[in-house]
């Protein structure tokens, strides 16, 4: 299935990117990419990145949560009354392999966060492998803690669906249809879990945002995205969405053959931040992997955000001392991406 690379009609076109960066949310709410093209033009400017160890999914993760986004520079004032959405991970959700998935208690406690400071949540996902979003909420757990938070879901597989104009330029495509939740959101919460990737070698808070592309319109598993180049299209729906900041959670992880049939690897760690290339690029130092040879960081690097450790101030934990090594597939195409490995 190939989706039309124009909208039939020019109606719904929306052209609206936001980047927030390390100073949090300006007076209007938000800077615009323009604002960090600017920046990075000039003197080299630091975003930081949170780092909490020792997590458990029983704990209280909502204080962790507030305290990196507080740290990372978002203001509370900033994101009252505003449109909140929550983008977990529910690829191809099973009871038997939950480390697959966003651990429901990283959505639960990334919402109790935003609505104690005023925000309209909502939690949202189209999931890339099935059809049934609903088995999908039962297999991950997720309908249990929208359940137990009184949370409103968005079906973005189903809805109706806006044209974006393609802002990243990469791809051949020339806009995305955006589910009308999304174009909707005023800040878009990608919560990723930590794995490896069986095409991209890591994926993390930008390849999450694969969930937001619409079955209804891009099929199952959306192999129209792959057609055009994963590396290309990764960059280009980001550059494209309203604005998005990122928690992961790495308290389970996935390595090996990722991101569906890998295995379980303990970290303890949840990884946040305002901008989603600086978060990458530290969950891909934590697994021991060289972030300049992930394609689609390699394509948004300077673009949109920085990846260089001179460029990331670290808050909360360093993460030298919790990085530690993630198996990856034995590819040719993944060779030379952990650190140490030489390129062949």
């Amino acid at each position: 299935m190939k989706p039309e690379l124009e909208p039939s009609t020019p109606a719904n076109q929306i052209g609206r990117r936001t980047l927030l960066m390390a100073g949090g949310l300006a007076t209007a709410g938000i800077i615009t990419a323009s604002a960090y093209h600017q920046l990075a033009q000039g003197e080299p400017r630091t975003v930081p990145v949170f780092i909490a160890k020792n997590q458990k999914y029983d704990a209280n993760l909502a204080r962790t949560i507030r305290d990196g986004l507080l740290a990372t520079g978002l203001q509370p004032a900033g994101v009252k009354g505003k449109r909140v959405l929550l983008k977990p991970n529910m690829v191809e959700p099973t009871r038997a392999a939950r480390h697959m998935t966003t651990h429901p208690a990283v959505v639960l406690g990334v919402a109790e966060v935003f609505l104690a400071w005023g925000a309209e949540v909502i939690v949202g996902e189209a999931p890339g492998h099935v059809r049934d979003t609903e088995m999908a909420l039962e297999e991950s757990g997720i309908r249990e803690a929208l359940d137990a938070g009184k949370l409103q879901f968005a079906d973005l597989n189903y809805e109706e669906t806006l044209f974006q104009r393609n802002l990243g330029r990469s791809s051949e495509l020339n806009g995305f249809y955006f589910p009308k939740t999304v174009m909707a959101a005023d800040i878009i919460v990608s919560l990723p879990k930590m794995k490896t990737h069986h095409w991209m070698g890591v994926t993390a808070s930008l390849k999450n945002m694969y969930g937001v592309i619409p079955g209804i319109r891009y099929g199952w598993p959306k192999n129209v995205l792959h057609f055009f180049g994963i590396e290309k299209t990764v960059f280009d729906i980001n550059a494209s969405l309203p604005k998005t900041i990122a928690v992961v959670d790495g308290i389970e992880c996935m390595e090996g053959d990722g991101p569906i049939m890998g295995t379980k690897k303990q970290m303890g760690l949840l990884v946040i931040g305002l901008v989603p290339t600086a978060v990458d690029a530290t969950v891909c130092r934590l697994m021991q992997v060289i972030p300049e040879r992930i394609p689609y960081l390699a394509q948004a690097m300077g673009k949109l955000g920085p990846i260089a450790t001179s460029a990331i101030q670290q808050v909360g934990e360093p993460w030298e001392p919790l990085a530690q090594p993630f198996t990856m597939l034995d590819a040719k195409h993944l060779k030379g991406m952990r650190l140490g490995e030489k390129v062949s």
